[in-house]
Parts: C-alpha cells; sequence; structure tokens
C-alpha cells in the first residue's frame, strides 16, 4: 500500500503508474470530503446527481484527513488494515472450518500468489534461462492484463486489484467473517440467539455504501445459507431481512444507471463464446486450481462442502449477468469465488502431502505452478516507477482554490485528470468519463453539454445553462485543454469576471455568480 502511494517530503502526491489512473478517481472522492463539503455525498468527477459509487471507505479516509492526519498515513493505513483482515478472515476459515491452521496458511498463500497461466505469456517473452530468476526479480510488466492487452488471462487476478481499490479487502473481509459466523452458528445453535440476529442484520445492513456488490454477494449467500441450514433459518432470515430494510434507502439514494446495461449477458468477457471456449478462458485463468479443487471438494466433508455453495452462484452470476455498463467490474465476483475455491485447492494439498512420500513429492512439484503467475506478477508493483502530483502546497491553482472558494464549489473544468479543483476537494462537472461511465452516468450528456459551454454562441443562453447546472466556477487552461472539446477562451476573457489568472500554469478561474449576474432570466 505504500509502495503504490505516498506523499514526498515536498509535500507532493507521489502516485505509482499502475495505480495512476484509477488514483484519477479516489483523490478527488477523498477530498471531497477533507478539504470540500461532500454532503449528501455526490460523485465529485460528476457533480449534481447522488453518488453511485460506494464512497464510505474513502469518506473515512477523507474525514481522517481532515483531522489532519496525513493523507497517505489515512489512506495507507485504513488499506492496511483491510487488506490484514482479509489475509485473517482466510487463514480463519482454514483454522475453524478445514479445522487446519495449515489449510489457512496454504488458502492465504494461494490468495497473495495467483496460480493462473499467466506465467505461460511471461515465458514466451523471457525464455527461460540462466537468467530468470534476475527477469523475474526485475519484471516491470504483469505477465498478462487482459482484456486490456488483448491476452486471454486476466488483469484482475494480480495484486494490482487491491492496490488501485483500496477499499475491497475490507469488503471482502467482511463477507468472510460473514461465512464463518453463519457455519459456527449452524453447528453452535445456542449461540446463534435473537440478539445476535439483530446485530448481524444491522451490521450488514451497513454495507451497500462501503461495497454494493459485496453486498449483494452477502445477501445470495444469506438466501443458500436459509436452504443449507435448516436448523437456523428463522434466525438468518430475520437477519436479512433487517439488513434489507437498512440497506433500500442506500440503493434508493444511489439510484439506477443512466446508462442502458443488458442485463442478461452470458460468457463474461470470453470472446466468441462457446464450450470449448468457455473451458479454455477458465482453465487459463484459473490453473491448476481447475483440477485440484473438485478432488479437494470430494475429500472434504459435508459440512464444509456447504461453504462453496455461495462461491459457485457468485461464479454463475458473474458468468451470467451484466449488472454495470463496464462488464471487467464483474471480476469482483471472480476475485471472491476463486478465494472460496482456493479453500478446497489448499484442502487436496494438505492432505495429499501428510498422506505418505509419494504426496509429498507430489505436492512438492505442483505447488510452485499454483503460485508462479503471482510470484511473477508480485514484482511490477515492487518495481513500478511514480508519477508526481503537485498537491496543494505546491499546486498555486489547487491552493487558491481551496483557500478562496466555497466548499462546496463546482467548477466546470478545462482537464480531466488531476484537476486542480478536484486536488483542492471541490466538485468538477465532469472528469474522466471512463469513471462515471462505468458508476453509471450518461457521460455522452454531459460531454454534449461541456461543448457548448466551452464554445458558447450567446452570453445570456450561456449563463442562464450554467446556473442550471449549479457551475459556480469556470476553470480553463490553455495547455491541457480538453479531448474533443473546443474553448473559445476570447469569450470568457471578454464576457466573464476572472478571479484567478496566472500565465505561469497557463490558467483561468472565472467566477459565474458575479459574471452572470445581469445576464439571466
Amino acid at each position: 500500500m505504500w509502495k503504490t502511494f505516498r506523499l514526498t517530503p515536498e509535500e507532493n502526491l507521489q502516485i505509482a503508474t499502475k495505480a495512476w489512473s484509477d488514483f484519477a478517481a479516489t483523490i478527488p472522492l477523498i477530498r471531497s470530503f477533507s478539504y470540500g463539503n461532500n454532503f449528501p455525498p455526490e460523485y465529485p468527477i460528476y457533480a449534481g446527481p447522488p453518488i453511485r459509487y460506494h464512497f464510505f471507505f474513502f469518506m473515512i479516509v477523507g474525514l481522517l484527513e481532515k483531522l489532519g492526519i496525513p493523507l497517505d498515513l489515512a489512506l495507507n493505513s485504513l488499506s492496511t488494515l483491510g487488506f490484514f483482515l482479509l489475509l485473517s478472515a482466510i487463514y480463519l476459515v482454514g483454522k475453524t472450518i478445514f479445522r487446519s491452521k495449515a489449510i489457512g496458511i496454504i488458502s492465504t498463500v494461494l490468495f497473495l500468489f495467483n496460480g493462473s497461466f499467466a506465467y505461460l505469456e511471461f515465458f514466451k517473452n523471457n525464455p527461460p534461462s540462466l537468467k530468470t530468476i534476475s527477469d523475474i526479480i526485475e519484471n516491470r510488466n504483469f505477465s498478462s492484463f487482459g482484456p486490456y492487452d488483448g491476452r486471454i488471462v486476466s488483469a484482475f487476478w494480480n495484486l494490482n486489484v487491491y492496490t488501485n481499490q483500496r477499499h475491497l479487502a475490507l469488503a471482502y473481509s467482511l463477507f468472510i467473517l460473514l461465512l464463518i459466523l453463519i457455519y459456527k452458528y449452524s453447528t453452535k445453535l445456542k449461540v446463534f440467539n435473537w440478539y445476535k440476529s439483530f446485530i448481524l442484520g444491522f451490521f450488514l445492513g451497513l454495507t451497500p455504501f462501503l461495497h454494493f456488490s459485496v453486498f449483494v454477494m452477502s445477501g445470495v449467500s444469506l438466501l443458500i445459507f436459509l436452504i443449507i441450514f435448516p436448523k437456523i433459518r428463522i434466525k438468518i432470515f430475520t437477519a436479512g431481512t433487517i439488513a434489507l430494510l437498512l440497506a433500500i434507502p442506500q440503493y434508493l439514494y444511489m439510484g439506477q444507471s443512466e446508462v442502458a446495461v443488458k442485463f442478461f449477458k452470458p460468457g463474461y468477457l470470453i470472446e466468441n463464446l462457446s464450450l470449448f471456449n468457455f473451458i479454455k478462458y477458465w482453465f487459463l485463468n484459473l490453473g491448476l486450481t481447475t483440477l485440484l479443487a473438485p478432488i479437494g471438494f470430494l475429500l472434504a466433508t459435508k459440512e464444509q462442502r456447504k461453504i462453496l455453495l455461495p462461491f459457485l452462484a457468485f461464479f454463475l452470476i458473474g458468468n451470467l449477468f451484466q449488472f454495470t455498463p463496464d462488464m471487467p467490474t464483474n471480476h469482483k465476483f471472480f476475485n471472491l469465488f476463486l478465494i472460496g475455491v482456493n479453500f478446497f485447492t489448499a484442502l487436496f494439498l494438505y492432505k495429499t502431502y501428510t498422506k505418505n512420500a509419494l504426496g509429498k513429492v507430489s505436492v512438492t512439484i505442483v505447488f510452485p505452478f499454483l503460485i508462479l503467475s503471482g510470484i511473477i506478477d508480485f514484482f511490477p508493483i515492487v518495481n513500478d516507477r511514480y508519477i508526481t502530483i503537485q498537491d496543494i502546497p505546491n499546486n498555486k491553482v489547487a491552493k487558491f482554490i481551496a483557500e478562496n472558494t466555497p466548499k462546496d464549489s463546482v467548477f466546470l473544468n478545462s482537464s480531466y485528470l488531476y484537476n486542480p479543483a478536484s486536488i483542492a476537494g471541490r466538485k468538477i462537472y465532469m472528469g474522466w468519463p471512463y469513471f462515471a461511465w462505468s458508476a453509471g452516468y450518461d457521460t455522452n450528456a454531459r460531454k454534449e453539454k461541456m461543448k457548448k459551454f466551452f464554445k458558447p454562441n450567446n452570453l445570456t443562453t450561456l449563463c442562464n445553462q450554467l446556473i442550471k447546472e449549479d457551475i459556480d466556477f469556470i476553470e480553463i487552461n490553455n495547455r491541457t485543454g480538453l479531448e474533443d472539446i473546443e474553448i473559445n477562451d476570447q469569450f470568457f476573457e471578454n464576457n466573464f469576471i476572472d478571479i484567478y489568472k496566472s500565465e505561469a500554469s497557463y490558467t483561468k478561474i472565472y467566477d459565474v455568480k458575479k459574471s452572470c449576474q445581469s445576464n439571466i432570466y
């Protein structure tokens, strides 16, 4: 976590290149709570409608920074805690459900170092030789980053997922703890009293704002638990009902996607879907786990087998349905599915190793191939370079905005990524479109509005449009500019009152309300 994000001694933001893109949405979200006023919450890179992105984790980080804790300490500490809780939860499943500390440790290692066949792609570019170890240690690129690099093996198996999506590990850890609790309650019926049922439902009902997808997966799991654990069915139903009642207002606040999504879309990212391509895709992505986990399932007890059912449901859901405009985001179902499957792979490895000498030899040979891709893909994170973003003390535009504009201001922005208004905690009209689009906002319609705003025909018309959209300031940077959007700089120079002008940074900021006082109807 500290390797991918930190503050420099000069008080600038230093972000690893592999996290730089995602953090262009993360930093504005955090800063909207620490330096801005984002209540009720809106997506700070798509000002106006209620937020459609689970924000709670980043709100806590923002409030910690607001209290005076440095941003890197606030974000990295919570991220580390969430990841530690996830590792601990995985270990606890092995220890409590599979009754083996060794299975807990093996499951944790399998999680940390993915077992896909991505290493085949690595060795295509780096044939085995005496330099192989140094090639791995010095590696800067992920072996496979599908679908973005055209390869089959997914980008979402390596630890980059957790260094970029900082809230994901905490959400997963809470789900696995729910799994452990339900399993324990199913074996110790007297322990699961009504009080605990209400408490469980209450905390589960608070999770949609933390991670909505994981909340949905928790709900699916409760439905499965209702079937497979009949002795505690009423209490599970009670917990689920309480969780649902608490979650409904959160869902209604976030609202439905403005972008049309084809709900039933089988095949996930598999091109030319067929049975053969389906098997090929998942065999390459899951590696030897596709062979070993089923054997582990057969070796498990009846009660242990039951815990696989929710994870299998996630695999089916992720392969059949699309919930957001961006299909790759279904990876959240598969990451959690793989955690569950790894328990049975670990069980197979443990039982085989402890059986006899042949078993020990077999596991010793097989195990490296279950973690090789993860080891290779660990070093691109270790060896990553940094991009430095000037933070408020050194960014004169952001500093001016932070000190001279209301905290709930909305800026019509002339750059998408790491806009100075975003760094200062203010909301911008639209950041990089992918982020807002994937959350369900109609970025195409908003982009058309931005084109008209930046190349206006009439001052009165423009002023009325800006006021209607609750835009307070216009930020124009003649050097960066926006893709496919032309800015009539002279029009704003002639008709708008500037509150900031810097030739050094090529930036001008205009006050909409002061400029439009006599030009609205």
